[in-house]
């Protein structure tokens, strides 16, 4: 039963992460709004060299039928890449910048891009789930996502320089994180708003 009960919270995770890139892409339509990858900022160009990796490994794991590598790798990026962090961060931009702000269609045009590629990856083992959410992508598609083309790495997000500045700013955050809820939970702060870094 607690494995049943793990792989639903695996799956509502994955499902509310595709949720989220849907409802933040209403506006955007990709024909016009698209920012070209030299405009993104810097945390945008992130985002896809995560999604990138993702590629890498997905694929991997299906080529070698190692279906739990490639469950565990689609929540980690759902969980931990977009939901704890990248998305997180994002709200802002996409909340409170104006429709056509081109840093929200940057934000929008990255959305559009995890959208697209993580359906299709999960597409093989979430059938289901991956032709419900293949219907409300914006733009002009294929009639499903199983006539699709498989993701494709793309060279131009992988950068080696990035990657590794970016890991040592998670490493760092991650480990922040870890002082302020140690700090908090001893009674030292109320909030990680009152602490000082």
């Amino acid at each position: 039963r607690e494995i049943l009960l793990q792989l639903a919270e695996v799956y509502r995770k994955i499902r509310n992460t595709a949720r989220f890139l849907l409802g933040n892409l209403s506006d955007f339509d990709p024909e016009k709004d698209c920012v070209p990858y030299e405009d993104l900022r810097e945390i945008d160009r992130w985002a896809l060299l995560a999604m990138t990796r993702l590629v890498e490994k997905v694929t991997a794991a299906y080529e070698d039928y190692e279906y739990h590598l490639l469950y565990h790798a689609l929540h980690n990026f759902c969980a931990l890449d977009m939901s704890a962090f990248y998305l997180d961060v994002l709200k802002d931009r996409l909340y409170c910048s104006q429709a056509d702000d081109p840093a929200r269609r940057a934000a929008q045009t990255v959305l559009y891009e995890v959208l697209t590629t993580l359906v299709r990856l999960m597409a093989p083992v979430l059938t289901f789930t991956a032709e419900e959410i293949w219907e409300y992508v914006p733009g002009a598609k294929e009639e499903s996502v199983q006539l699709t083309l498989w993701p494709e790495v793309n060279p131009k997000y992988l950068d080696d320089e990035l990657e590794q500045r970016w890991n040592e700013l998670l490493t760092v955050r991650s480990a922040v994180g870890k002082a302020l809820e140690e700090a908090r939970q001893s009674g030292l702060i109320g909030t990680s708003l009152m602490a000082q870094v």
